[in-house]
């Protein structure tokens, strides 16, 4: 992987890092990279989220297209896992989202999906990133060649449709409260959870362009939380920005992670001979009561580096058909190239429906061990020297070795913001405190950010 993509695509904040001018040279250089055969016109799908910077990015990345021969399907806002889908539907080359995903509305991203639907692997990334650096190695169409625009009116009927088709029953007569964060839900949530026979609230559903993700959605869950304490709710759900995660909420107000949702959908995937070799793909940070639950379960688990594009892969590797994260990325592949946040909300309360089950009470198949997160802002150096640091290495070997087999200790570098992540689980919450503050100290006065 190269400098300029991460894990989840280019990110960084609107017109500081991510201009314009950076923003039409991954347009061109995509539609170069992504359609070797050179053939007239390539087809490239593109969407937003409701982020104030989204619109001048897309007619950035629009022009970078259009540039080198390429034509745009615009498909104006909507989720990512939309883009992935109608990549495929409509025949494209290649779909483009302009999102930052979870973060605040400073930021914005670029991701790429390559004609199948899938994130591009790190050798395409890397020959477009070749390209960006020598701009003057692409080639520029003229007259007939430049490449047109067309906006797609029925895109998100399209996508909604697809979601529908993936269940066998409604969701009428259940009461569900849906927080589409401010961001690209607002399109096509309202449809879905319609076309299912749902009863449905729908909180943070008027975007503004800087109230994406701000206090809501999957990040920021307590609202719907004391909502649905307030009310006469059976569950809910929360997506972020562009609609890729989900978090759902039992109708006590409990919040329920990726990994419940996976735990929960995938004993009942094998219960009913649906789990692609009996096996659930998650990641380093999957909670250890996950990893209990599929050992008490008889299903088998393998754990990836963090990110829904690892997960993926393996999932690809070896035909599994379930995988995801705990943070609501989730992935159920034999109906979706990407982690989808409305399909996984669908696919648990159909289940929900169809077992006439609460979420109340399946979401205790799995006990979760206690864990604490602790985010600290570092530079771009300060995560470098993070793998050097003799004081960093020192205190993460004594904590892990004090934990024992009590729990476990993961730092790593963020791939999608500044930040590092030191994470602790603990069978003792208290413990599972002081450990995690215990390093974070240490990396924060040896690699924060000054």
């Amino acid at each position: 992987m190269g400098l300029l993509f991460g894990t989840d695509g280019v990110r960084g904040v609107a017109n500081e890092y991510l201009t314009c001018e950076l923003a039409m040279n991954i347009g061109r250089a995509a539609a170069v990279v992504l359609t070797d055969d050179y053939r007239r016109h390539p087809r490239f799908v593109v969407g937003t989220d409701t982020r104030i910077s989204s619109k001048m990015l897309k007619s950035a990345i629009t022009a970078g297209l259009c540039s080198v021969g390429a034509d745009v399907y615009d498909l104006d806002v909507i989720p990512t896992p939309a883009v992935a889908f109608l990549v495929g539907k409509y025949k494209a080359d290649a779909g483009i989202v302009i999102s930052a995903s979870h973060n605040t509305f400073e930021y914005n991203g670029i991701k790429v999906f390559s004609g199948d639907g899938y994130k591009l692997p790190d050798a395409l990334e890397e020959r477009i990133e070749t390209m960006i650096r020598n701009p003057e190695t692409l080639p520029l169409a003229t007259g007939a060649e430049v490449g047109t625009v067309r906006f797609c009116e029925h895109a998100v009927k399209d996508y909604v449709d697809h979601l529908v088709s993936t269940v066998p029953y409604s969701l009428d007569g259940m009461k569900i409260a849906v927080d589409c964060s401010n961001g690209a839900a607002y399109r096509t949530a309202p449809a879905l959870f319609e076309a299912l026979g749902a009863q449905c609230v729908f909180l943070n559903c008027s975007p503004n362009g800087r109230n994406i993700n701000d206090a809501c959605g999957s990040t920021h869950p307590e609202g719907l939380q004391q909502y649905i304490k307030e009310h006469d709710i059976d569950v809910g759900c929360a997506f972020d920005g562009d609609a890729d995660r989900c978090f759902c909420v039992d109708s006590d107000g409990n919040l329920v992670d990726g990994d419940v949702i996976m735990a929960i959908c995938g004993l009942d995937m094998k219960e009913r001979g649906k789990l692609s070799h009996n096996t659930i793909v998650g990641t380093v940070m999957t909670n250890m009561g996950f990893i209990r639950f599929c050992k008490e379960n008889g299903i088998d688990f393998i754990a990836t580096k963090v990110g829904d594009r690892f997960v993926l892969e393996q999932m690809l590797l070896e035909e599994f058909n379930l995988g995801g994260e705990q943070s609501g990325h989730v992935i159920f592949r034999d109906f979706a190239t990407t982690g989808d946040g409305e399909l996984t909300a669908i696919q648990l309360m159909s289940q929900l429906k169809r077992t006439q089950r609460s979420l109340k009470e399946l979401k205790g198949i799995m006990t979760r061990f206690p864990q604490k997160m602790i985010n600290i802002p570092v530079s771009p150096e300060g995560k470098l020297a993070f793998y050097t640091d003799k004081a960093v290495k020192e205190v993460q070997d004594e904590v892990k070795r004090e934990i024992g087999d009590k729990g476990r200790l993961v730092v790593r570098a963020s791939g999608t913001e500044p930040l590092m992540r030191v994470m602790v689980e603990h069978e003792d919450e208290t413990m599972a405190n002081i450990y995690c503050s215990r390093v974070a100290d240490v990396i924060s006065e040896r690699l924060g950010r000054k």
